[in-house]
């Protein structure tokens, strides 16, 4: 079975890729973009990509999106994620953390499914962790470095990041129903 994952981002298409793969099913990238609604809400951000996608398409698509929610920072960056990474990146995340004490964060990530004509299902998991004090670990992307579960950040976990992290926890769900909706 194959799923078209619609981004620009081949860190995510690995990621899904290792965890849909060992169930049976191949993930395929396709870069075509699709109008990101500028929300709060993440889920809705996914399931309008996903049938704008699909209806573009004409194939059923996932796309995914993802908010990382820290609490001190009253949920800042939320569903800007990606614009604050590419603007102010870690090093920027950090510099706000400097006197912070409260380091709790959440990592949201949502995968919206959909075939032409039809409504998106989304699959929403999370993660609560803690901002570390400094970037640690070669793995992963994006906020990795800085997001740890336990004391260990996500970009040092290695393939077991895959069974803690937001995204794990999402295209897990996606995949159960995927596999159960389709009869394999």
């Amino acid at each position: 079975m194959i799923i078209i994952f619609v981004t620009g981002n081949s860190h995510k298409v690995e990621e899904a890729a290792a965890i849909c793969m060992p169930l049976g099913i191949e993930v395929v990238q396709n870069d075509c973009g699709y109008p990101e609604l500028q929300e709060d809400d993440v889920a809705s951000v996914a399931a309008y990509g996903a049938e704008n996608a699909a209806n573009r398409l004409g194939s059923a698509v996932i796309v995914e999106d993802t908010g990382f929610y820290i609490d001190a920072l009253h949920g800042f960056p939320g569903p800007y994620a990606a614009y604050v990474q590419d603007t102010i990146g870690n090093a920027g995340i950090l510099s706000l953390m400097q006197d912070i004490g409260d380091r709790r964060a959440t990592f949201r990530s949502v995968i919206g499914y959909c075939k032409p004509g039809i409504d998106a299902v989304t699959f929403e998991g999370a993660v609560t962790g803690r901002i570390a004090y400094h970037p640690e670990g070669e793995g992963g992307f994006g906020y990795d470095p800085i997001f740890e579960i336990d004391g260990v950040t996500l970009a040092s976990m290695g393939d077991a990041k895959n069974k803690v992290s937001h995204r794990g926890k999402s295209f897990e769900k996606f995949a159960d129903w995927f596999l159960g909706r389709e009869g394999l």
